[in-house]
């Protein structure tokens, strides 16, 4: 197999693969059938060595050598325009697409990608990466064998969104989840709250963690109690009711649509937040909500993420390996729904 780093071409899968370079590029572009058929174990051979090498195909090289085509890729693990996910990608690509004409860009949004385990792929047979000089990821998650494979390539690319290191040193720029939730801890600990619940994961996605460890170290800072209630898989007035249970004044929810059907779960058991119970959300929504309720929370910085991203790209792409990796800060929005600890001897928390 070629070194590390080093560049595939189709001549290369055809050497590794045992056929000829014409064949590699008729099961490329996938027209192998018609007056030209390829053997079912010779095409098979041929995509096994494509998927093992992690080989992207170049169709803009040959025209293109030695320059750029002046076109960023942005890339989604999720469809970046349906109804539900419209209030998390929307800002981002507001972010991008102005910074790219800034930049004297055009965008491809690549979309053909299959999907698995509910998530589109990085790196398939007919992969057009490189038709872009570079790539901006953006997702939730990102696969960390796919995001290792485009470090050891060496194709230019940023993710949005802090990211752990994959193989090396991932490109990103991300929002600081960790400062600001610590910083709505304290709110609340001011406040008079000594039993303080996280709603939401506590591990998986980086953005989770980052919350859950600005969670965990101002809880400890400030020798109150801090307490993990799951959010997957559970109805809200579930969870209510387990706040309830615990001994919870205030929850600090990772999702602000999350909150909303808290806040309605609440007041279906007769609470009235934040009186009987404060709730803090840990970021805007991911989906559409219907609320007139101002939810005390931070704020990310999502269209500054995405023009970001692009400067970094520019930087990825001239070789510049500083500032690859930037966090920004979120912004605290004072709201309705954080009061000072409820007075039990009231009654309240029956």
């Amino acid at each position: 197999m070629p070194g590390e780093g080093v560049r595939l071409t189709q001549r290369d899968i055809a050497r590794l693969a045992g056929v000829s370079q014409a064949t590699v590029s008729l099961v490329l572009n996938r027209r192998d059938e018609g007056s030209v058929r390829i053997p079912l174990e010779t095409r098979e051979r041929v995509l096994e060595v494509i998927r093992a090498t992690g080989y992207v195909a170049d169709p803009a090289a040959q025209k293109l050598v030695g320059r750029r085509n002046h076109l960023l890729g942005v890339f989604t693990t999720e469809p970046a325009f349906p109804t539900l996910q419209a209030d998390f990608y929307t800002p981002f690509l507001l972010g991008i697409e102005g910074a790219a004409e800034r930049f004297g860009y055009d965008l491809l949004l690549f979309t053909s990608a299959p999907v698995a385990d509910g998530r589109r792929r990085i790196f398939h047979e007919n992969n057009r990466l490189r038709l872009a000089d570079g790539c901006i990821l953006l997702g939730r998650t990102l696969d960390r064998d796919e995001l290792a494979q485009l470090v050891a390539g060496r194709y230019p690319f940023v993710a949005i969104g802090r990211r752990d290191d994959a193989g090396g040193p991932v490109p990103y720029v991300g929002a600081d989840y960790a400062t600001a939730t610590a910083a709505l801890v304290r709110q609340a600990v001011a406040l008079g709250h000594r039993r303080l619940a996280f709603i939401g994961p506590a591990g998986g996605a980086e953005s989770s963690d980052d919350r859950w460890a600005g969670f965990r170290a101002a809880v400890d800072a400030a020798g109150v109690d801090g307490i993990h209630e799951p959010a997957q898989g559970r109805d809200p007035g579930e969870l209510v009711d387990a706040l309830l249970r615990v001994g919870a004044t205030v929850a600090l929810i990772e999702d602000q649509a999350d909150a909303v059907m808290l806040e309605q779960a609440a007041r279906d058991r007769g609470l009235a937040v934040p009186d009987d119970l404060s709730l803090v959300a840990l970021g805007n929504p991911t989906r559409p909500v219907a609320t007139d309720i101002a939810f005390t929370c931070f704020r990310i910085p999502r269209e500054e993420m995405g023009r970001q991203a692009v400067e970094i790209l520019t930087l990825v792409m001239g070789g510049e390996e500083k500032g690859r990796q930037r966090l920004l800060p979120c912004e605290l929005a004072g709201g309705q729904t954080l009061g000072p600890v409820p007075d039990q001897r009231k009654g309240r928390h029956k």
